[in-house]
């Protein structure tokens, strides 16, 4: 279950065992899941060796907490696995400014996925296509007979679609399995109904079956969420004078992304920085969201264009939306393999793949803003600069104490954060 309370003031200030014995008792964390992050996340050589190939090694990254959420009248404490400096922060300050109407609000589809078969050498893909709607739901029955725990559960196969689309190569005919593939992301299972009833497609079609691959274009597994933010909650005065002038700055900045696809790369960056972090700690497939989440952005209006959208309400109130693809589970893959991936998928004790979706959501969103804020505002550097001191220590060679100290000097200075004031200032103290 989520934990009581996400507001955990000063957090930041601590330090790592001491965060993580709060985390651990707010989640009812166990001590294999403790002593999982505890040992920097990493695999056992035995495990990494049965995950990928040619195992030589693993390689770690930072997992941290982002505080004050509260979805759907839920508090949680979400874990971003990242390297980049101000993300964990800046999702968790925008998370304190969406308090006043409640937090997130999330309504997402069912865990439906695509599996797309190619057919190839018809005499006639208009008298092919109504031949398998005809036979629909004998080719339904064929994709769910084998004994599976997804289709026990009332998942499995539930739609067929048939699409018509001109390539270079001429006129194609795709078949779609809609198939819910429940608590799973669900790649395994839509593969294996595509290829357990390519027989039966070839002879209704008397065509071709190429292809028999899912679409990681989830469109219909959308996780869904909106948030409302009072000026107020956006001014850092406290003062709805200040909160309207940042709110007109931000609808210019999201209209930029609107209307320009250069920028909305950048922009839809900003918002994946949440939402492949979070899945990259809960062992997701986060290259398959990342390319359903862009894919998408580009459906509705034929450009590429913002994941999000940003309006204001007639009181001034900065009302946000997302809306994407978001194919992710809670059963089966690397998030039961990997014991990090377990422990942080416990510090969010989500209890379906659906929440787990609408939760990575509604990080992008407040991941989205935090970035628009700040570039509206005071400029993007100026807090990330702050934040990145410590690595810029790091690189300068900076050792134990060293790097607070560093970061700490360069940082109240007035001058701009820079490789070569972080490397002048370690020699500086060194003296």
């Amino acid at each position: 279950m989520p934990v009581d309370d996400s507001r955990l003031s000063g957090f930041y200030k601590l330090s790592v065992e001491e965060r993580r014995n709060i985390v651990a008792r707010l989640s009812n964390l166990s001590d294999d899941q403790i002593e999982a992050l505890s040992s920097t996340g990493e695999l056992s050589e035995s495990a990494a060796d049965h995950m990928i190939e040619n195992v030589i090694g693993t390689m770690s990254l930072p997992v941290g907490i982002a505080t004050n959420f509260i979805i759907d009248e839920k508090s949680y404490l979400i874990p971003f696995c990242v390297e980049e400096s101000s993300i964990v922060a800046a999702a968790s300050n925008m998370a304190k400014r969406c308090l006043k109407h409640g937090g997130f609000k999330t309504s997402s589809d069912d865990s439906i996925m695509i599996a797309q078969m190619q057919i190839l050498d018809l005499e006639d893909t208009a008298v092919a296509a109504e031949a398998i709607k005809t036979a629909k739901y004998e080719l339904i029955s064929a994709c769910n007979s084998i004994e599976s725990t997804m289709i026990r559960l009332g998942g499995g196969c539930k739609d067929i679609e048939v699409r018509e689309i001109d390539t270079m190569q001429g006129k194609m005919l795709i078949l779609h399995l809609l198939v819910d593939t429940k608590d799973a992301m669900g790649a395994n299972a839509v593969n294996s109904m595509a290829e357990r009833i390519t027989p039966n497609v070839e002879q209704i079609t008397s065509g071709r079956v190429h292809l028999r691959i899912l679409s990681n274009l989830a469109s219909h597994r959308l996780a869904k969420v909106e948030a409302r933010f009072t000026p107020e909650e956006m001014a850092d005065d406290g003062t709805r004078e200040s909160g309207i002038k940042v709110i007109k700055a931000i609808l210019e900045a999201h209209s930029f992304a609107m209307a320009d696809p250069y920028r909305a790369a950048t922009h839809n960056k900003g918002i994946m920085n949440a939402i492949s972090a979070i899945a990259l700690a809960c062992g997701q497939d986060w290259r398959a969201i990342e390319a359903g989440c862009h894919s998408w952005a580009s459906v509705e209006t034929g450009t590429y264009t913002s994941m999000t959208r940003w309006e204001k309400d007639e009181d001034w109130n900065l009302i946000g939306r997302i809306e994407t693809p978001m194919a992710v589970g809670i059963v089966g893959g690397a998030s039961k393999v990997h014991p990090a991936a377990r422990a942080n998928l416990a510090i969010l004790g989500v209890e379906s793949a659906k929440e787990l979706g609408g939760i990575m959501a509604a990080a992008g969103l407040a991941q989205n803003l935090g970035a628009m804020r700040a570039l509206a505002t005071v400029g993007i550097q100026a807090g990330h600069m702050k934040l990145h001191a410590k690595n810029m220590a790091v690189s300068a060679g900076a050792i134990g104490d060293e790097i607070e100290i560093v970061a700490n000097i360069v940082n109240s200075s007035k001058q701009q954060v820079t490789q070569k004031l972080v490397e002048e200032t370690l020699e500086s103290i060194r003296k």
